[in-house]
């Protein structure tokens, strides 16, 4: 089972992309979203194309990043350097502008299982964001010697959406609370955005200072 990771990467990982999950973002709010407008029911469609979003993204990476260090292990590290310095940026602006969660109950038209699919599945897959995230995020946890760098970022890939869909699924089933207790309760969002700062910093420093080696 070359493709497992250490534990150790395994249970950063782990923490990183449940805090992840956890903090309101454009995926968050088009749950909730959907869930007031249409229902519950209807949001967890939405949940189920974000995920097919992340499984294209996540195959991209595998596949294209594999390529790379098979072509060139410097520029590998040239990417996982650029990864360090984008999740420093993205924990200073954490903490500059916070999490966004705005949402609106406004009256639409019920659209088919197919047709909320889609929408979670388009949002996802067309947010440079969350390509660059992608990009960036996994080679962090994977070495440009593993024979198995491959098996890993997939690995790496679906366990994110293993945490990541539990965590949006729990959100549409609470929607209607959730809302309306995290727009209360600003101090708890911005506590999620030190935490967000606090592990990707951590990360950050830790790529820089061990390929300062």
């Amino acid at each position: 089972m070359d493709f497992l990771p250490s534990l150790p990467t395994l249970l950063a990982f782990a923490a990183a992309s449940l805090l992840l999950a956890a903090t309101p973002g454009p995926d968050m709010t088009l749950s909730i979203s959907r869930a007031l407008a249409q229902g519950k029911k209807a949001a967890l469609f939405v949940v189920v194309g974000t995920g097919l979003g992340i499984v294209v993204h996540t195959l991209l990476v595998a596949f294209g990043i594999s390529a790379l260090i098979t072509a060139s292990p410097t520029a590998f590290l040239v990417l996982k350097t650029g990864g360090a310095a984008y999740l420093l940026w993205l924990a200073i602006q954490a903490i500059r502008y916070g999490s966004s969660l705005s949402v609106t109950k406004v009256t639409e038209a019920k659209g088919s299982a197919l047709s909320n699919i889609a929408t979670g599945f388009s949002v996802n897959i067309l947010n440079p964001k969350v390509v660059i995230f992608f990009m960036t995020f996994l080679p962090q946890f994977v070495s440009a010697d593993d024979p198995a760098v491959t098996g890993k970022l997939l690995f790496l890939g679906f366990f994110f959406i293993a945490i990541g869909m539990p965590v949006n699924a729990l959100v549409v089933l609470a929607a209607d609370w959730l809302a309306a207790w995290l727009q209360r309760n600003r101090r708890v969002m911005r506590a999620l955005d030190y935490s967000f700062a606090g592990v990707f910093s951590v990360f950050a420093v830790k790529i820089f200072l061990t390929q300062a080696r």
